[in-house]
């Protein structure tokens, strides 16, 4: 059968990328589907495809040969294959979208279908504040009630941190005492990009890959550049105190978010395509999209990193930031809620679960992994200067820093066994496992 016309707005639909504001709260679809295929057996999946519903023509690609994907993946006449992922961005008019499902439930060689859906990056961007607890309207003597109070704020505060040579993150995760730089292993960070200039990582981005439409891998946002810079940071930054986690590690910046903080499923995979291919340790990804209750984690992002971690890359992702503690807990975004992705909480300083950080609500995969620090992290930003974000977005780049460490330390583990040690080593918490998982992380 031949493939027609594809045009999505032909039939009336609007599937451009949004580049306003980031919203993330409710699913966003592109119109295409996410079709995962049986690796040792692609050609049956697509033929059955392109028999029963029309899907438009297939164009592969492979490993780090990125120079069309981008474009590709924009063309309404084209679906595209990441043949090392057997994995597919499907093309399907609106009247064969049923067929397209149907054939994926009868076809034996398709794993599964999906719409494909918009992901955001995770910052907390407005000045959100938690609900402040009660204080004490009577008050006998002012020296007395002042005394009380800078010592209730200063339990509440928790530990003392002196952030002058270190953060305050690298000292609760004990990077400060660790001795292992993550020299020789490669973190791939998915996010906005990279300030490619940032003297923190002279010599040390080993590649750097857009996916963006438009737009090069020269980070507009600054998120993509706090995130890298947590995980891989200088050892003696140009200012401040240290940040990066994994100061010696190599750096491969793939851009998939655009300098608005949005990007598609599709643009997702072709950034993990890059970086497996590229000889990536660990995949950070401080990006999601909101979940219902009760939903269950996408099947192909949980295939995906399954195929990851046997090729030897561990995939590491942000909880998400819905929740506004104590009063509303949201249940933890995609695709961190799959089993196979470690999911990431944030902590603040402490040493309590953020107010925003998400929660292990859904069952299947839907749990906290380990916990992090998040809020009013210091890291590197665009044009060779520093800022201080909060989320889950800054937390899970911690937690990649930490494996590369364990990898280095650790050459012939396998992507399955770091991750297990990583969770082994976490410092348990008195919070619920629902809001911190197996504990802090703890650098090796």
């Amino acid at each position: 059968m031949a493939n027609g016309p594809m045009d999505r707005r032909a039939y009336g639909e609007q599937p451009d990328r949004p580049s306003g504001p980031l919203t993330g709260q409710n699913s966003e679809y592109t119109g295409r589907y996410v079709v995962l295929l049986d690796p040792s057996n692609q050609e049956s999946g697509l033929n059955a495809l392109r028999a029963n519903a029309d899907i438009a023509s297939v164009e592969r690609v492979r490993g780090t040969d990125i120079e069309n994907i981008t474009e590709l993946l924009e063309r309404p006449d084209v679906s595209v294959l990441f043949e090392d992922l057997a994995a597919a961005v499907v093309e399907v008019r609106p009247d064969q979208r049923h067929a397209l499902v149907t054939t994926a439930e009868a076809e034996s060689s398709i794993i599964a279908a999906e719409p494909e859906r918009m992901v955001y990056a995770m910052p907390i961007t407005a000045p959100h504040q938690a609900p402040t607890e009660f204080f004490p309207s009577y008050r006998s003597d002012e020296d007395v009630v002042s005394r009380h109070t800078e010592a209730e704020i200063a339990i509440g505060q928790g530990p003392a941190w002196h952030e002058k040579a270190w953060t305050w993150g690298l000292q609760a995760i004990r990077a400060n005492l660790s001795a292992l730089t993550g020299k020789g292993v490669k973190i791939a960070v998915l996010d906005t990009g990279v300030d490619t200039s940032h003297a923190d990582f002279a010599g040390r981005i080993t590649a750097t890959a857009s996916f963006v439409p438009g737009e090069a891998v020269q980070d507009g946002n600054g998120h993509g550049t706090h995130c890298i810079g947590t995980a891989a940071g200088s050892a003696k930054p140009r200012q401040g105190p240290r940040y990066g986690v994994a100061p010696e590690a190599q750096i491969l910046a793939a851009k998939v978010l655009n300098n608005a903080g949005s990007g598609s499923d599709g643009q997702i995979l072709a950034g993990m395509a890059w970086a497996i291919a590229s000889g990536a340790k660990v995949i950070s990804m401080s990006l999601g999209a909101r979940v219902r209750p009760g939903e269950l984690f996408p099947q192909t992002y949980e295939n995906l990193a399954k195929r990851a971690l046997q090729l030897g890359t561990v995939i590491v992702a942000a909880a998400g930031n819905d929740s506004m503690r104590p009063g509303s807990v949201v249940p933890v975004s995609r695709p961190a809620n799959c089993p196979s992705i470690l999911a990431v909480a944030s902590l603040d300083k402490a040493l309590n679960p953020s107010f925003f950080s998400n929660g292990g609500i859904n069952d299947q995969g839907g749990e906290i992994n380990i916990a992090a620090p998040g809020r009013d992290v210091h890291s590197a930003a665009p044009g060779n200067g520093y800022r201080v974000l909060s989320g889950t977005s800054m937390a899970t780049p911690h937690v990649a820093g930490v494996i590369a460490l364990l990898a280095q330390a650790n050459p012939s583990a396998t992507a399955a066994q770091l991750m297990a040690t990583l969770k082994a080593s976490a410092f348990p918490m008195t919070q619920p496992v629902r809001d911190v998982g197996a504990g802090i992380l703890q650098a090796p």
